[in-house]
Order: C-alpha cells, then structure tokens, then sequence
C-alpha cells in the first residue's frame, strides 16, 4: 500500500507570554534551577521540552526551570500544518505516521489524542513516464464490499506478477532497517547518550546505509532493476521528492512510509507539538524570530527580531539552520547541505483526461505516481476528496512551482488553487555527513543534526529524545556518558 497523501490547512494559533526570561544563574550545582531556550515549537522542540520536563523530575537529575519556546511563525507545529478545502480539513505538511512509531504512539495517549485510521478502501495507482502509463491496477469504483475485495485480489496478483519476488526481498530490506531503529526505543540501562550522530546511527548498525544510495542498496539485496525504476522511485519521489540516488537509511524509511497500518491524528497532526507545549509548562513566544545568540561565559543571550533579549543556560535548536541567518558568537560550524523544496499544490476541481491519453476522467488513476524522467513537472498527484464525479480534491507534489498555464493544461476545470512551499528535508545526497548534536562543546545543542540520517515526525522525537538526556547527563557530570536512572522511571509518561 502506498503512503497515504492526504493534505489541508486549520491552523492552531496559541497566545504568546512576552515576559522576558530570568537571566541564568550562573553557579555550576547540579541542583540549580536550569533555564532552557529553544527555538523551533515543531515535534523536535516540543519534544525535547516535553522529555526534559519528564526526565528531569528525577531526583539525580538537576531541575528543568523555565522553558522558553520561540516560534517565528504565527502557528505552532513547524512542518506539520493542515489547510482547508471545500470545508473539509486535509494534512498539508507532515501527513503519515508509522504502527511502530513508538514515541508518537506514546504521545497520543498521554495527550489523549484520537487517531484517525487511513482508508481501508484500495485505491488506484497509477505509474506515469510523462507520456503513458507504464502500469495501471484496475480501479475501485464499486461500493461493493466483495467486488472490492476481488478486484483488491486481482491488484495483487498483477503487481506480483510485474515484480515477482523483487517485493518481497524490499520488504526484508525495509523491516531491516526498522527492527534497526526499533534499539532507539530501548531502556536506558541498554541505550546510551549519544554525542554525535554518527555514534547513534553506528551503535544501531544504520550507519553504512547513509554511505550508499538506495539503489546501490537495493541492487545489492537482489532487487530488479524495473521493481526500483517504477515503483521504488514513485515512493521516493512522492515521500522525499527525490530520486533512488538518496541514501539507503532515507530511502528504508521512505519505503517504511508506504507499508499498510499508517495513521494520523483526527483534526491534525499539528495537535501532537501544540499539546506537548501546554503539557511541559513551556513559555511559547509566537511571532518572534531569534537572530543572534552569543554565549556569555556562563548562559547564552538570544536576541530576537522584537528586539527582546533572552538568557538561558542551555540552547536548543529544533529548527533546520540551512535556510535561516541566524548569527552566532563565538561562531559555530556545520556541514553545508542544500534543503529540498516540495511544492504542495491543492486543486479543487478535475483532471483533464486527455493530459494523460485517456477519453474519461474515470480512467485516471486516483493516485498518479511518477519515474524519475527529465522535465517531468510533477512527482504526484492523488485524489483527497471525491465530491462527486466531476468535482474533487486533488494533492500535487512537485519539485517546482505549478504555474497557472500548467495547471489549466492538467485539470479542465479549477474552482480552488492552493499553494504551499515547503523548505520539506535535506537533499540527500550519500556519503552524508551529520553535524554535531553539540555546536559548541558547551550547552547549544541541534536537534536537526539528525534529519541528514532521515527525516520524519519520528526520526525527530527520536533525535529530542536522545537531546534531552544529553543535556540531563552533561548538566550531571558523573554521568556525563549515561543515565542517571532506570529506564522505567524515565520513560513512563
């Protein structure tokens, strides 16, 4: 089953506090209060303020005092956004998670969220080259349950039959790499602090799958070349906007998002970071951009766009630095890397039949899928709402900006154009190289340093996680390379 591409916009806004901060003590105990900074309100900070106030409730940690949040937006949830259609709500940014994506699983009850389960009913696919379909399962249209069963059965059977047991050796790849990943989510007595990126993705032997493409990956566990060139590509492209030239970490965790049993939160995935804030007893600066942070000896000054001016022991940035000016003193170094644009387009209206050959809009796939062929100005495009059969709801990924004259070309008929450019994850782009989780060898801290291994909703409070106890444990310097306490009084929630 592909990943479910659904798309929309009902923004949260929450009231800001514009009380400025205590400035930090500056004593080295480690039973002082700790004042933290950061900066980004997406999953990775509110993350990283939910598990420092968790982990710091025990009794050999120091305590976690105020936590400042800064957003520059006016909404919290970063990449995670819905937009609004027709009067119906759709995910626009960050749209699917994983069954076993643990930490958001874990979330949702505490914040006792409702989950909001995917379509049980087969959809149509479609694989195009930019001038035909190169595969086609046969469309779903009937609301009988037994016909929708035996024309599931016969999808199957053909999907087998074009790939043949290529499948199957991609999922032992995929299940692979997320039993690897699956160690991440061990108690503390088995799972370190991790310092560096490398040393998390080596200790859960993911490493080498950042040092090769996905296609060498593939290639290498025995997979056909059309299985990769079609299908596997169609994933990548819709999932990272990307080719199988991306690493084989980023590519398994593509390849995971297309499994079955994926789920979202009912009414927004956006509500997971704006509870998570309310729950750690965060301040939540709205509207207010940091642009400088010098570090002061004993506590870091931030000084926003406001012209308001911050202090905190501890930094954290929960925000890809890639795309922002954000000056810091003494300076720090990361890896340059380039950020991949998906631009997300929603249409509410219908397909022109003729773009893609066909005689009626009934015979276009509900999900079009793409290879990986030059000047192709799309990577998908999927049904989100069938309204009725001359009026729906499309989602389009593209790698540029959909233009007016190109879409009036695509669709017949446009009652509603929305569009979203999303700054979405890094290029990948194998061997890759990870910044350091601590830009200063202090307590300015990158939970994005991450996201060049992969980058999901997951793979962030995955990253939070580990950020949290770095931090805890180097505020504990006799326990500088582990944890404190159990497992089990930490990550209870």
């Amino acid at each position: 089953m592909l990943p479910a591409v659904v798309v929309s916009l009902a923004l949260f806004i929450v009231s800001a506090s514009l009380s400025l901060a205590a400035e930090a003590p500056h004593s080295t105990n480690t039973n002082d209060v700790k004042n933290v900074c950061i900066i980004g309100s997406g999953i990775g900070g509110s993350s990283v303020a939910h598990f420092l106030r968790q982990y710091s409730s025990h009794p050999s940690y120091p305590t976690i005092g105020d936590i400042l949040i800064f957003e520059r937006n006016g909404v919290v949830g970063g990449r995670m956004a819905t937009v609004s259609i027709a009067g119906d709500t759709f995910e626009a940014g960050a749209s699917i998670l994983h069954p076993k994506n643990l930490h958001a699983l874990n979330f949702t009850k505490f914040l006792n969220l409702r989950i909001k389960e995917p379509s049980s009913s087969p959809f149509s696919l479609g694989i195009w080259d930019g001038t035909q379909f190169l595969f086609k399962t046969l469309d779903t249209n009937s609301k009988s349950p037994l016909y929708k069963k035996l024309v599931s059965l016969i999808n199957s059977c053909r999907i087998f039959y074009r790939y043949g047991l290529s499948l199957f050796k991609m999922n032992r790849f995929v299940e692979s790499a997320v039993n690897k990943f699956l160690k991440y989510y061990w108690d503390f007595d088995s799972r370190p602090v991790f310092e560096s990126v490398d040393e998390m993705l080596k200790w859960a032997d993911l490493y080498e799958l950042t040092g090769r493409t996905l296609e060498e990956e593939l290639v290498n566990a025995g997979l056909s070349p059309l299985l990769i060139s079609e299908l596997v590509t169609v994933i990548t492209r819709i999932n990272y906007g990307q080719s199988v030239s991306i690493s084989g970490l980023a590519g398994a965790v593509s390849l995971a998002g297309s499994g079955g049993g994926l789920w979202s939160i009912e009414g927004g995935n956006w509500q997971i970071p704006a509870e998570l804030i309310n729950h750690s007893n965060a301040t939540l600066h709205l509207q207010e951009e940091i642009k400088f942070i010098s570090y002061l000896g004993d506590y870091y000054e931030l000084n926003s766009t406001k012209g308001n001016s911050y202090s905190c022991q501890v930094t954290v940035l929960a925000t890809p630095l890639d795309e922002l000016n954000i000056q810091f003193s003494p300076p720090v170094s990361i890896p340059e890397r380039k950020f991949q644009h998906t631009y997300t387009t929603f249409i509410r209206g219908l397909l022109n039949p003729t773009y893609f050959g066909l005689h009626s809009v009934s015979e276009v796939p509900e999900l079009v899928g793409t290879t990986e062929v030059p000047d192709l100005p799309f990577s998908s495009i999927s049904v989100l709402k069938k309204y009725t059969e001359s009026d729906m709801t499309y989602k389009m990924f593209s790698r540029e900006p959909m233009e007016d004259a190109l879409l009036d070309h695509l669709f017949s008929v446009r009652k509603e154009t929305l569009r979203m450019d999303w700054g979405a994850y890094p290029h990948y782009t194998p061997p890759e190289m990870f910044a350091s989780f601590v830009l200063d060898g202090l307590h300015l801290y990158y939970i994005n340093a991450f996201e060049n291994a992969a980058s999901t909703m997951e793979t962030s409070t995955v990253a939070a996680e580990n950020i949290a106890r770095l931090v805890l444990s180097r505020l504990t310097p006799l326990n500088s390379k582990g944890s404190a306490c159990d497992g089990e009084s930490l990550q209870s929630f």
